[in-house]
């Protein structure tokens, strides 16, 4: 059969779009000349601070310390379109970046081999061609013109008094208590991203052991949203906490998503699990926050929070059992740079899709407004 024949029941397709009243289409492999992004449905007349922009890319640009892949990125955006005279002008924002550091002989050893718990042999069987260099298109390279989107999406919600802070919550088996009171300005003071800066370093020490020993570790990345408006979401398909979850597992190496009690919450009474209200002068505000700032799909001006879970990287030096294109069973044992733990690069980037999903409803509740009573 005809794979692009339009009477099929199996046509190929991907989706390269998120986001509604906001999206984000974003392009590009990670060997390819460079990647980019078309953010549509931005606002006109927000103040474009490019020196914010930097900063966000540089805080998930590869080759910051030890821990991460020493791939070299200078990361720098090229806004094609959208701003004029330092400004949003509402037409669509054209992002590119370039790749600069590829090492594409790195990946020559894998060329007809599936690496264990990449996206290579569901590539190649979904589409009949993959792109080894990497892993093209399935590379956490594409993330980069998440963060530039995010950028914009965060100059959108400061208008507005709203703010996003992810960190690292937890390293393979040790943790930091999310409980605890956060100290946000902690956050970038170690290149882990933790806040708690004596569990930090002790992250750190596993990071660089499985590293010495070619292999990797998961984690947690934990996320605050800060004065969050009542009224951002909508019921059934297009829930807040839906949305997020979306954004969330969209990101490569993620495994599990919870939003406030989680999982902890299916051990509790209702009675436990409940947020009593009260009335905190005008404002409907609740005792506890089980819900996470969010109940029936809508923001109720709580803190939201959430939790996101990050596999252990799967490229690591150590031998492994896998096969060829040919059907071959073989060992491997990967090259290249790559992150012994993606959970410090992860945090801008849950950041980004944070703020690009709260931006997107915040614009889709601001045309609602016109049609209320």
């Amino acid at each position: 059969m005809n794979r692009w024949d339009l009477n099929s029941k199996e046509q190929m397709t991907q989706s390269n779009t998120f986001g509604k009243a906001l999206s984000l289409t974003t392009f590009g492999e990670s060997h390819g000349p460079a990647i980019g992004g078309i953010l549509d449905g931005f606002p006109p007349n927000i103040d474009i601070d490019l020196e914010f922009l930097r900063e966000e890319m540089a805080r998930r640009r590869p080759g910051q310390s030890s821990i991460t892949t020493q791939r070299k990125e200078a990361d720098e955006v090229q806004i094609l379109s959208g701003v004029f005279e330092g400004k949003s002008t509402g037409h669509p924002i054209g992002l590119l970046i370039k790749n600069e550091d590829q090492r594409s002989k790195d990946y020559s050893n894998i060329k007809d081999t599936y690496r264990p718990s990449h996206a290579d042999f569901t590539y190649q069987a979904k589409f009949g061609i993959r792109d080894y260099r990497g892993g093209g298109r399935s590379s956490a390279r594409e993330t980069a013109v998440r963060v530039a989107a995010g950028a914009f999406a965060k100059m959108l919600l400061s208008q507005v008094g709203i703010s996003v802070k992810a960190f690292v919550s937890g390293v393979g088996s040790i943790d930091c208590p999310v409980e605890r009171n956060i100290e946000y300005g902690n956050i970038e003071k170690s290149p882990v991203r933790c806040p708690d800066l004596d569990i930090a370093k002790a992250m750190m020490l596993d990071i660089e052991l499985a590293r010495k020993e070619g292999d990797s570790l998961g984690g947690r990345v934990s996320c605050h949203v800060l004065n969050c408006p009542v009224g951002l979401g909508a019921p059934i398909f297009d829930r807040l906490e839906a949305d997020l979850a979306k954004a969330m597992m969209s990101l490569p190496a993620t495994k599990g998503f919870e939003i406030g009690s989680g999982f902890n919450g299916s051990k509790m009474r209702g009675s436990a699990h409940n947020d009593p209200f009260y009335m905190d002068g005008t404002r409907v505000r609740t005792e506890s926050n089980q819900s996470g700032g969010v109940q029936g799909g809508i923001s109720n001006g709580e803190l939201i929070y959430f939790n996101v879970a990050f596999k252990p990287t799967a490229t690591i030096s150590k031998e492994q059992n896998t096969v060829t294109q040919q059907a071959e069973s073989t060992v491997m044992a990967a090259k290249g740079r790559h992150d012994p733990c993606v959970v410090p690069r992860a945090v801008p980037i849950v950041e980004a899709m944070t703020a690009l999903v709260l931006a997107d409803h915040f614009l889709r509740n601001e045309s609602l407004k016109a049609f209320k009573a």
